[in-house]
């Protein structure tokens, strides 16, 4: 019932709900962190945005569809979290917010990312997995400050050749997809230390030995007839990896070993470090 009631007063704009919303918030939290995630709101208070000092933003879990414009007031703000809401497009509002480091889009309805977030330079971490994305938005490899990707769960086929301009790019999430062959822009990315390419639809990895920063390459779940190969060092998650070679032909015989260890997974959840 408590919920459904802010559900309904999340429409009112007077005062009084909207302080029932913020739960007697009303002045700026010492930590300059505010978190209203699953509170079932259609609109976000705008008492919020008089916050000048806020840091930290986490809006997860709720029904939001719109930001208010007042939202841009809030300058210092580095950490937003959208995701779980029904944005079928990024308010412009967001790209005003020039400080942000971390941006969570996640588990939305967005087909597509607005050119003005070019206007976030600050960037380093962006989180756009489970979304409704053909295609991986060009002004993404406008971010030269991104760090880590996480682009999984669309319906991605390729990525731009501009991708490889992301020279601070660390990590890549893109499982979940509908890759038919392993992105050759990646192969241009000695940068990078994590590449998940988790289910898709790759028949096969061309070597990775080059890719100096390489750590971890997550390749499971693919179609594929062979295993990437990687430098020494370099952890595989899939078939044929370290625990489970390339099967090879022995007297006749197929020769399969099995997992004595769980693979290493991408996070199951956000961190504010990444």
């Amino acid at each position: 019932m408590g919920n459904n009631l802010k559900a309904i007063l999340a429409f009112v704009p007077s005062n009084k709900c909207q302080k029932y919303l913020l739960e007697d918030l009303e002045e700026m939290p010492v930590d300059k962190m505010v978190d209203l995630s699953g509170r079932q709101m259609r609109r976000l208070p705008v008492h919020i945005c008089s916050f000048r000092e806020l840091v930290k933003l986490y809006l997860s879990d709720n029904n939001l569809n719109y930001l208010p414009p007042e939202l841009e007031q809030l300058q210092n703000l580095q950490i937003l979290a959208l995701d779980f809401n029904n944005f079928k497009a990024l308010p412009l509002v967001v790209c005003t917010l020039k400080q942000l480091c971390i941006l969570y889009l996640g588990n939305n309805k967005l087909c597509s990312l607005p050119l003005e977030l070019r206007l976030l330079q600050n960037l380093k971490t962006l989180w756009i997995e489970s979304n409704c994305l053909q295609h991986l938005p060009e002004v993404v490899c406008e971010l030269s400050l991104l760090k880590t990707l996480h682009a999984g769960s669309n319906a991605l086929r390729c990525l731009p050749p501009q991708l490889r301009g992301l020279q601070e790019l660390r990590t890549i999430w893109l499982s979940g997809n509908l890759l038919a062959e392993f992105p050759p822009v990646l192969l241009d990315m000695p940068f990078l230390e994590v590449i998940d390419v988790d289910r898709n639809s790759i028949r096969f990895f061309p070597s990775l030995a080059h890719l100096p920063g390489l750590k971890l390459v997550i390749y499971d779940h693919n179609p594929c007839r062979n295993a990437p190969k990687v430098a020494r060092g370099v952890r595989r998650v899939g078939r044929w990896s370290e625990e489970t070679p390339e099967p090879r032909k022995r007297s006749g015989a197929v020769i399969e070993i099995t997992l004595d260890e769980k693979p290493l997974l991408p996070p199951a959840v956000k961190t504010e470090t990444e």
